[in-house]
């Protein structure tokens, strides 16, 4: 037999009633019937049930080792009792009677439990990750990631795609988030950055004529955490495709997504096609720039409504309305939590109206209301008896975030909101440019290496603001899974959608010279996309927050509390880098 083992601990059934057998795994739970000892013996294939008889010499030994110890035990399968078959288990029917035991990593004291969630904080977790990682919640996620990935890679792979790595070491993007510097030894003063992305590599593989790539690639960058945003590094799928248009591109990922979320959905549908919805109209409409399609209800521009009246509240402000059927009958208190949540998303206020079964208006706003106004917005909103409307004035972009908000709040708490589901949609017409609030400098909105919409012509002739780009993201049940893009071949017109952004051309060659030079050698038109994989999982697995999904990550402050980094480094090291450190003063505390 096996020195270890001879079955998993998932793997026993009713067929092997009656053989001995060789188990190794840790010690999950245990309890103590009448004299009788039954532990949960636990590894990676799943948990089986041990009996120690108090006769035996292996009681002792179980009896009084700690939980989460490693063992092996040798013993023979047998039926458990009717009564006692858990039918939740795939080894239920059958238990193992321990004849010996051997002790194969023995456990300190435990900083939280493993059998049960206690809500213990995530900076304890993160610190025994290793423990944290027992759970059968987290073992499965990162059991979810792996299949997710292996699927990936047979799919892309059967798409005619190609995994080609691209390096680690580069050099730093004046675009985008802060790189992570790595100081050269060989090179005094001077640095690699670890790349936010293979945005250059995978278009150069296009250029050398690779045709189709994919990679799933680690990327760096130094952002702050957010629930679905790891800070330092993360994965995406990678991809790039010579000779391609926007619905090329679309095509390829909108089947990998299908089949991936059908395949690991639990069930929960997946609509297809998906909607292209202009990044205007998706502002307009929901708010936002990934909308929630799983909310049934859209937001209105009834600005021109109130365009120049004497509800000096709407007057002159932009003022987008929300309709939610069936809904004038909820109680004060609902229309009261709905401006709670909605001051929490930064407005002042939430006015709202219902439609009562007259067609006439109640509510705190109604009296400012001209019948003029009253009839325009019912007839907009195509809102009915029963209908309440709440209501969002302000700025553009501020009314659009928090009516954004207040939409998808708003569905979920009345019921226009779609389970178990997932609703997909492309994000299309990036503009290419955007104006910078605190300088009023024109900056590229998006990725500067896409391809503008009517090319060199649209960025000689049309305002920078009116040029949109083939630029595009895929949303998720309201999450941005990637951004990608048409990618600028040309270097003309290359030159002169940066030098709309302020880069002269000498700067451009200095950051951009590789691929410039690329392009003077025959580049294919080209385009790509680069999912999330974190992302992907953590819709899957249906967690809230991203760091659920990966099996160390960083916590939220950018520290590995589990292996200590960042760490500091000696002097002589800084010395062999050519470094030296200027620390910012200490805060003296007060007495």
């Amino acid at each position: 037999m096996h020195r270890y083992r001879s079955h998993t601990c998932g793997e026993l059934r009713a067929a092997d009633i009656d053989t001995d057998v060789r188990l190794s795994g840790w010690l999950h739970n245990r309890r103590n019937l009448g004299g009788i000892l039954f532990i949960d013996l636990r590894d990676h294939y799943g948990i089986v049930q041990l009996v120690v008889r108090p006769d035996t010499a292996p009681y002792e030994a179980l009896s009084s080792i700690s939980k989460e110890s490693v063992v092996r035990v040798d013993g023979r399968v047998v039926a458990r009792g009717e009564e006692n078959v858990n039918p939740e288990l795939p080894t239920g029917e059958i238990e193992v009677e321990v004849a010996e035991v051997e002790v194969l990593g023995g456990a300190d004291p435990l900083p939280f439990t493993i059998n049960t969630e206690d809500g213990v904080n995530e900076e304890r977790r993160l610190e025994y990750r290793f423990l944290d990682l027992r759970k059968e919640r987290m073992h499965r996620n990162i059991m979810l990631r792996s299949a997710v990935i292996s699927t990936i890679r047979q799919e892309m792979t059967a798409l005619g795609f190609n995994e080609l790595a691209t390096p680690i070491l580069s050099a730093t993007s004046p675009e985008g988030a802060r790189d992570f510097l790595v100081p050269s030894r060989l090179h005094a003063g001077k640095f690699y950055a670890l790349p936010q992305a293979p945005q250059q590599f995978k278009q150069l593989l296009m250029i050398a004529g690779f045709d189709r790539y994919f990679q799933i690639a680690p990327c760096f960058r130094d952002e702050d955490a957010r629930a679905d945003r790891s800070p330092g590094e993360f994965y995406q799928l990678d991809v790039e495709m010579s000779f391609v248009e926007q619905e090329d591109v679309f095509g390829v990922i909108e089947k990998v997504m299908t089949d991936l979320f059908e395949k690991f959905g639990n069930g929960r549908h997946v609509t297809s096609p998906f909607p292209r919805i202009p990044f205007r109209e998706a502002m307009l409409k929901y708010g936002s720039d990934k909308p929630d399609l799983r909310v049934g209800l859209e937001l209105t521009d009834v600005s021109d409504v109130f365009a120049g009246s004497g509800f000096k509240a709407f007057a002159d402000k932009h003022v987008r309305a929300l309709a939610v059927p069936g809904t004038a009958d909820q109680p004060r208190k609902f229309f009261d939590q709905m401006g709670e949540f909605a001051v929490s998303q930064g407005a002042k206020g939430l006015a709202w109206v219902r439609v009562g079964d007259d067609g006439k208006l109640t509510g705190p706003i109604a009296k400012f209301l001209t019948e003029e106004n009253v009839s325009a917005l019912l007839s907009r909103l195509d809102a009915g008896p029963g209908t309440a409307v709440f209501f969002g004035a302000g700025e553009f972009d501020e009314v659009s975030k928090i009516m954004g908000a207040v939409r998808v709040e708003a569905g979920r708490r009345t019921g226009h909101f779609e389970e178990n589901v997932f609703r997909f949609c492309w994000i299309v017409d990036f503009p290419m440019f955007e104006r910078n609030e605190d300088t009023g400098q024109i900056e590229f909105s998006h990725n500067p290496f896409s391809m503008p919409q009517g090319g060199l012509e649209a960025l000689e002739t049309k305002d920078p603001l009116d040029i949109l780009a083939w630029q595009y993201d895929i949303v998720c049940n309201g999450v941005e899974l990637s951004s990608g893009a048409i990618r600028n071949h040309e270097p003309e017109i290359m030159y002169k959608a940066f030098e709309i952004a302020g880069y002269s051309r000498e700067e451009v060659e200095r950051e951009f010279g590789g691929m410039l030079r690329a392009f003077h050698f025959g580049a294919p038109p080209h385009g790509g996309i680069a999912p999330g994989i974190d992302r992907i999982v953590m819709l899957l697995a249906d967690e809230p927050n991203i760091r659920e999904t990966i099996a160390f990550p960083l916590n939220g402050n950018a520290q590995d509390l589990l292996m200590g980094a960042p760490s500091e480094v000696d002097e002589a090291r800084l010395r062999e880098l050519h470094l030296s450190l200027r620390k910012p003063p200490q805060v003296k505390q007060a007495d």
